[in-house]
């Protein structure tokens, strides 16, 4: 399955591909300490190129089997530029029809609304050429700028799962957040 980039009126949207891996890994390391306190443990070799190159073709795997979909969002002011990543993973079909979205953002480009747009117009591809029903997403409580994030976008709150990613090695709880597609007849 071939993945074409997304537009939004300041990102381009490029699905993961083996040319992006000198960006990606740069990506990573610049933001290792802002990203840390969201994410799991990571050994040293996470932040080589080596490895970046290997997830990368992992991603491009996942994509062509339609299982998963990455997104690194290029600033159009910027396009040499990663400003923070959205992911459609754990694409499932039948009559389920639905994903899960992860995302982050550069630390340079908070605050910005850049992670609306990205969201949205992964949303809208998740609902649109993907054909699914719901896009969910966990998100640690505290993390208040996620969680608006999700409801300005028409998130739900759909429960609290206890103990349910080990996230910078502590075992945390997340909000389960869920958008439906509620324009879907069938």
């Amino acid at each position: 399955m071939t993945i074409q980039p997304l537009e939004t009126p300041r990102l381009r949207l490029v699905p993961s591909s083996l040319a992006l891996a000198p960006m990606v890994t740069a990506h990573f390391i610049k933001n290792r300490e802002h990203l840390r306190p969201t994410s799991p443990l990571r050994p040293e070799e996470f932040f080589t190129l080596s490895r970046q190159t290997e997830g990368l073709m992992e991603d491009v795997r996942q994509q062509e089997a339609g299982a998963s979909v990455r997104f690194w969002l290029f600033p159009k002011e910027a396009p040499q530029t990663i400003a923070g990543m959205v992911h459609l993973s754990q694409i499932s079909r039948g009559v389920f029809l639905s994903c899960f979205l992860g995302y982050h953002m550069d630390q340079d480009f908070l605050r910005q609304g850049f992670m609306t747009e990205a969201v949205a117009a992964a949303v809208d591809y998740a609902f649109g050429p993907l054909g699914l029903h719901r896009v969910e997403a966990n998100v640690m409580p505290r993390n208040l700028p996620s969680l608006a994030l999700l409801r300005k976008l028409g998130f739900e709150e759909e429960g609290l799962a206890r103990d349910y990613l080990k996230i910078c090695g502590q075992w945390e709880d997340h909000l389960h957040m869920a958008k439906r597609n509620t324009g879907m007849s069938e």
